[in-house]
Parts: structure tokens; C-alpha cells; sequence
């Protein structure tokens, strides 16, 4: 046999052999495609938004900041930048773009580099969706194939939609929704021109062409954003000029949360129910927190401390908790002066003694007993033996003063440490703390007398709560969310509110009486200036490290605590009615 006609064989069979290589290689890499059915249930992760009770944005809570937006509500100038700059002929190709692959392989060729890939936008799609992020002829080829097959189910606008929507943008900001926030602060469809063809630039090398990192790059980008969307005659010359010089953005829009310190507690309650679906399903959650009675909290407060310091030293805190009686939907929450500068929250976190806040729980132990608030008491020095039975316990009134006998109602409204005491003992402290436990403290009680006093540590949250039992007889339980909805409208949790009750009708008309009495003749007349009834009390502890005001009105209690962290004394003569009170009154004031 001629050796001409061998060594053609021998081709013929390498070829072969080649081909067959070739093709198992192909049909290995396709043996495990997705399925791009997948994509009918396309669900990307996206952040979940927290609205107030009067419709106003409090936060979101993502992983990846993303806000989906459906393709056909995606402005088609945003569109056309994205096309102009990754994908010319995107409208055309059937998801892998021949035209777009050659031109990018004589770049290489002709710069000896890889710097062109000629990936279409369905292309990357494919990838960002289905492939891992390595180079190999495998992948390039699973992404053609995958590409064509989403082009075969999906139209053109869907297609982008889902890229615009997956795409990274820097900035902690997934899918154009997000982005529009992160660098301008506004929704997609406010956007300009020019801060349309800044975003399309992005997704190549979000922090190579950062606007806030490298302002030069980020500028030399959006222009040849512009000069592609010019070329292919998307907008006019006049448009290109105008937007080469607009302004870059110069700092990220970050959202700081508004009621901070109420958004913690909310997302550490949800976290543990619902765990890190909160973060990525795009949940609608309405809050119980109205936006304006926030705002006047967080102005009261402000003014409060302002007005604290100028009489003492700095470094006082406030807070302030406003409780809806009907439902127990917390309306506003204070938990500090700065949730930036500190976390902790003073209403939900700290335990601190309630000093005389606390009484009103051993009045309504006295009236559930058939007492009146016209019976008297002793208010008269008293003593007891004390926790070293050697020494002794004897209560004093804040001015040292006694005035004999006097009404329960008086009692209370002055605030008289003695005929507290004494009806205290009368009564028993079991009684008291059974009374208290009942209207919703639950921190521990010690069952001593100096607990009447409020000597106890509890928490704000609690004791604002349980004032709601001198309002209403009912005891409610503080709740932070009213309804959940899915992103696509579904409702997932609507939150029922109980209260049990607690006092007859009677005793709290008996109550309201003894608090009513305390802004007419006692500690809190102050108040008086609102021009309306509430009702209240005063507290402050000896050594004035905490002063309090806890009240109510007809739809709401009100918490107001004042103090130091530290324990150390606000201040000479800092007391409930000059610290805590006037933030307090500012506050039902401004709301109402």
C-alpha cells in the first residue's frame, strides 16, 4: 500500500479518534446542566423592608442589598446603557453572540491578552446563575449551551430583567434596585442619564471603576458608557454632552436604620423565629412603630438631656417608650441618646431600680382590698428590723418631713416613703409583688419591704407595660410587628393581641383617682400645662442615680427614664419631676 495512502489513513483516523474525544468531552461537560425550568420560580435573594405603622420605610435587612424590580418597570434608558456598553446586539443573537466571540478573539490576539471575553449579557447570566466562576473550555461551553436554551424559554426583556436584577454593582448593593439607592439615594426610575450610564458601567469591575475609590476610572467609564449609547444612537449628541458632565456621586448611601434601637430588638425577634429568611426573602413587615411619634420622641429626648446638662455633668442618658393601650403596639422606642455611638438599649436591656414608680403597685394591692383613696394612713416616722438584725430600717420622706395622718390619695401623690412603707406592712409585701407580677413585672421581686419603695431592679419595658392595668384593668403585652407579607403579597404572619385581665373597673377607678391626683397636687403638676387628663408617677431614686416618669392618657403609655450608666448620680436634686417629667410632657404635648 502506498505510504501517501497510509499516512492518509492514519489522519483519518486520529481526526477520528479527535473528533470522538471531542465530542465525549462535550457530551461530558453537558451531562449535568441545570434545568432551566429552574428559572420560572427565579427568586433572587432580596432584602426585606420594614415599614412604619403610617407607611414611612424604617429599614432594611439583607445579606445582599437587593430590591427586585420587575423587568418591565426597569426604565429603558437604564436598559440602554446596560445593552451599549456589555451587549450590542443583544436583541439579535440567540443568547451567544458569533459576531461579538471573533471580534473579542482578534483583540486578544492582536494585544497577546485575554482582555476581551465576548460574553453576551444572557452569557453571564447563565453564569452568575448556574456555573461556578472558573475558566475552562467546559464552562464556556455549558454557558453557550445554557445561554441558547434560556433564549429559547425566556424573552429578550425577561432575560435582561434577571441580569439586571443579579447583577453585582459594588457597595454591598445586588440588582439595579439596590444600586440606584447605594450611590444616589433614589429609586430606579429617578434616575438621570448620566447616573444610568455610571450603574451600567459597574458590574464589569464594581470596585475598579468606584465612583467613591477611584473617581477617575469611575468618570473615564460612564464616558465611554455614554459614547457606546451615543454611537448606537440611543440618545443625542446634546444628551451626551449634558451628561459627561454631571456630577459623581461622592459618598454611598447607606441607610441607617430609623428607631435604631427599636430595629435591633425587631430583628433579633424575627431572626429567632423566622432565621435568615428575614435577610433574603424579600419579607414586608409592618411594624408597630409610628414614624412621627418617633421623631418627636427622638426630639424630646434630645432636648431633655440638653436641658439635664446644662445643669449637670454630660454623660446622661435618656429613654422613652410609648405603649398603644388598645394593643400593646409599641409606638415609639428611645432606647438611648445615640444608637451609633452605643447599642445598648435602656429600655429592654437595663435593670434599674424603679424607686418610687414602683408605688402605685402597692395602692392597688391596698384597693383590691377594699380600701379607698379616701382612707388614711400614718405617714409618721417608722422603723424595721433590718438585714443584720442588729441594725435597723427606717424609711424617710424626701423632705424629711411628716404629715400625720393622711389620705392613701395624698400618700401617693406626694410620694410619702413612710405611709407607703407602713401601708406596705399593713397590706403585706407578698400582696405587692403578687399585684406587680400580675400587671407584667417580670424581673424578680425580693419579697422586703424596701422593694415597696421600688429597691427592686426591672426594666423600662416592663414597668411602662404594667402601667397599663391603672388604665385600662387589662395587662397588655408589648408587641413590636403587626403583619408579615411575602414578596409577592402573601400574608405570612398576622399577629393576634391578647390582654387578661387584671383589676375590676372599680379598682381602677380607684387607681385613676390616686394618679390623677398626683399631676393635680402632687409631684407631677407640672403637666398640668397639656391641658388634658393624664395620669402618673413620679420616681426617683435616693441617691438620684434614676429619675422616672411613667404615665398615660386615654390611647397611650409613656415611659421616660433618666440616668447615667454608670449608676453614679445624675445630679443634685435631679429627680423624677425635674429630669424625667418635662420629656415626658414635651412629647404628649407635640403628639396630640
Amino acid at each position: 500500500m502506498p505510504l501517501l495512502r497510509w499516512r492518509h489513513l492514519i489522519f483519518i483516523a486520529v481526526l477520528s479518534v479527535l473528533a470522538g474525544i471531542f465530542g465525549g468531552g462535550i457530551y461530558w461537560s453537558l451531562s449535568d446542566l441545570p434545568t432551566i425550568k429552574s428559572l420560572e420560580s427565579y427568586a433572587p435573594m432580596e432584602s426585606s423592608v420594614v415599614y412604619s405603622s403610617d407607611s414611612r420605610v424604617l429599614a432594611e435587612m439583607y445579606l445582599e442589598r437587593r430590591n427586585f424590580i420587575p423587568h418591565y418597570n426597569i426604565p429603558d434608558m437604564v436598559k440602554k446603557a446596560v445593552i451599549a456598553i456589555e451587549d450590542q446586539r443583544f436583541y439579535s443573537h440567540p443568547g451567544v453572540d458569533v459576531i461579538g466571540i471573533i471580534r473579542a478573539l482578534y483583540r486578544d490576539i492582536m494585544t497577546q491578552s485575554m482582555a476581551e471575553g465576548g460574553s453576551t449579557i444572557t452569557q453571564q447570566l447563565a453564569k452568575m446563575l448556574f456555573l461556578k466562576p472558573e475558566k475552562s473550555l467546559s464552562r464556556k461551553i455549558k454557558e453557550a449551551v445554557i445561554s441558547t436554551r434560556i433564549e429559547k424559554r425566556y424573552t429578550k426583556d425577561e432575560i435582561l430583567g434577571m441580569y439586571l436584577n443579579q447583577a453585582y454593582f459594588g457597595t454591598r448593593a445586588y440588582g439595579i434596585g439596590a444600586a440606584a439607592q447605594a450611590y444616589f439615594g433614589k429609586p430606579v426610575n429617578d434616575l438621570t442619564l448620566s447616573e444610568s450610564a455610571l450603574l451600567a458601567g459597574l458590574p464589569k469591575a464594581p470596585t475598579m471603576y468606584s465612583p467613591f475609590k477611584n473617581p477617575e476610572k469611575a468618570s473615564m467609564r460612564r464616558k465611554l458608557v455614554l459614547k457606546q449609547m451615543l454611537d448606537n444612537k440611543f440618545i443625542s449628541k446634546e444628551q451626551y454632552e449634558k451628561a459627561i458632565l454631571e456630577s459623581l456621586p461622592v459618598k454611598p448611601h447607606y441607610r441607617r436604620y430609623d428607631a435604631p434601637y427599636y430595629m435591633e430588638l425587631l430583628r433579633q425577634q424575627l431572626e429567632a423565629k423566622y432565621g435568615n429568611k428575614i435577610y433574603t426573602s424579600g419579607l414586608k413587615i409592618h411594624s408597630s412603630i409610628d414614624y412621627r411619634m418617633q421623631k418627636i420622641a427622638e426630639g424630646a429626648v434630645l432636648n431633655g438631656i440638653t436641658a439635664v446638662e446644662k445643669r449637670t455633668k454630660r454623660g446622661v442618658q435618656a429613654a422613652l417608650i410609648a405603649i398603644d393601650l388598645r394593643n400593646g403596639h409599641i409606638k415609639v422606642m428611645v432606647g438611648g441618646n445615640d444608637f451609633w455611638e452605643t447599642q445598648f438599649n435602656r429600655v429592654t436591656m437595663a435593670l434599674r431600680q424603679p424607686g418610687s414608680a414602683f408605688k402605685p403597685f402597692v395602692y392597688a394591692a391596698a384597693f383590691e382590698d377594699e380600701m379607698s383613696p379616701e382612707d388614711e394612713i400614718l405617714d409618721a416616722p417608722i422603723s424595721f428590723t433590718g438585714a443584720n438584725k442588729k441594725s435597723a430600717w427606717s424609711p424617710k420622706n424626701y423632705d424629711n418631713k411628716y404629715r400625720g395622718p393622711v389620705s392613701l390619695k395624698t400618700a401617693l401623690s406626694l410620694s410619702l416613703n413612710a405611709a407607703t412603707v407602713r401601708l406596705s406592712h399593713k397590706i403585706g409585701i407578698n400582696k405587692v409583688i403578687e399585684i406587680a407580677t400580675r400587671s407584667g413585672i417580670k424581673s424578680a421581686l425580693h419579697p422586703y419591704l424596701p422593694t415597696a419603695l421600688g429597691a427592686s431592679d426591672i426594666t423600662m419595658l416592663e414597668l411602662t407595660a404594667s402601667y397599663s392595668v391603672f388604665a385600662t384593668g387589662r395587662k397588655i403585652e408589648p408587641a413590636t410587628y403587626d403583619k408579615i407579607f411575602s414578596r409577592d403579597g402573601m400574608l405570612v404572619e398576622n399577629v393576634f393581641h391578647s390582654s387578661k385581665e387584671v383589676f375590676s373597673q372599680e379598682v381602677v377607678a380607684k387607681m385613676q383617682e390616686a394618679l390623677r391626683a398626683v399631676i393635680e397636687d402632687g409631684t407631677a403638676q407640672k403637666a398640668k400645662e397639656l391641658h388634658r387628663t393624664v395620669y402618673g408617677k413620679t420616681g426617683t431614686t435616693n441617691d438620684f442615680s434614676d429619675a422616672w416618669f411613667i404615665g398615660f392618657d386615654d390611647r397611650l403609655v409613656v415611659g421616660v427614664w433618666v440616668g447615667r450608666d454608670n449608676h453614679k448620680p445624675i445630679g443634685n436634686k435631679e429627680t423624677g419631676a425635674r429630669a424625667a417629667l418635662p420629656i415626658w410632657i414635651e412629647f404628649m404635648k407635640n403628639i396630640s
